[in-house]
């Protein structure tokens, strides 16, 4: 039986560029790094000769992120996998506080926000916590979060 997510992993292609996004301007704190290889994860991934530098990051009340570089074998990125209505997993949605203030420091940063924050009406969804403010943006490897605030 499930009972809550334990990670979510984002493969990355600068480790050092994807720690500072993720620590000093989305907040996350680094709890853990480590680099893996061997048959263990070679079985579990589905692939040979994995060499990969792997960090940990985690939020106060979130699941752990997990950040992976693999520097063996490399992969490479679709430019398909960054566009919103691609099937499969597209986004991580992150609640915030204080959204406008988020994305101005973002935007101050040169990340790809992909609008101002938007409300969604109550009339389409309306959600327990107050009315939803979100936005898209992506990270340095383009993967899409999202940004949400309850209000």
């Amino acid at each position: 039986m499930l009972h809550k997510i334990d990670h979510i992993n984002i493969v990355v292609t600068d480790m050092a560029r994807s720690i500072r996004f993720y620590t000093e301007l989305l907040g996350f704190q680094l709890t853990k790094q480590a680099y893996v290889e061997g048959d263990w994860v070679e079985t579990v991934v589905g692939l040979p000769d994995v060499q990969a530098d792997v960090a940990y990051l985690v939020l106060p009340d979130g699941p752990r992120l997990e950040l992976m570089q693999y520097n063996a074998p490399v992969g490479t990125a679709r430019k398909e996998n960054s566009l919103p209505n691609t099937v499969g997993l597209r986004h991580v949605a992150f609640q915030v506080t204080d959204i406008d203030a988020i994305v101005k420091r973002l935007r101050m940063e040169k990340i790809d926000v992909l609008s101002s924050p938007a409300s969604v009406p109550a009339s389409t969804v309306s959600h327990q916590e107050g009315a939803k403010w979100f936005c898209y943006l992506r990270d340095p490897d383009g993967v899409i979060l999202e940004l949400a605030e309850y209000r």
